[in-house]
């Protein structure tokens, strides 16, 4: 089960940075057709502004549930208990993000709520069994 926690820990680092370089990407775009549209065309900026906060709300949220995914992974890596249920909660969320999260999300679940990975948590870091450690500690 150590394996499938680091596996879990990177796949929600890479699945976090992904969605965080994505949010920067969309928040400039938001940002730039703001400036491209002018403000001069003779519509009315009112929608613009609207449609574009409401983008910006999203992107926003979507960059702080890509932090704290990234965040429990770096915990779930530190054995830290606040992780896991950080990481759950975000498994479940993930469950709709069709292909990828929804894998992630289900993979998630799967080696959170085994008990194997609960007694590694009541463990110290230090005595959880390394790979290849043939002396039991």
């Amino acid at each position: 089960m150590e394996k499938h926690l680091k596996l879990l820990s990177v796949l929600y680092i890479v699945y976090g940075s992904l969605h965080l370089l994505g949010g920067m990407v969309a928040w400039v775009f938001i940002r730039w057709s703001g400036l491209a549209h002018g403000f001069n065309s003779g519509e009315a900026p009112g929608r613009f502004l609207l449609s574009s906060g409401i983008v910006a709300v999203l992107v926003i949220f979507f960059v702080l549930v890509s932090a704290a995914g990234i965040i429990g992974a770096i915990g779930l890596l530190n054995r830290k208990r606040w992780a896991r249920i950080v990481l759950l909660v975000l498994s479940f969320l993930n469950l709709i993000h069709f292909p990828f999260g929804t894998a992630l999300g289900a993979y998630g679940i799967w080696v959170l709520m085994k008990d194997e990975t609960d007694g590694l948590f009541q463990q110290s870091p230090a005595s959880v069994p390394q790979q290849g450690d043939s002396s039991g500690r």
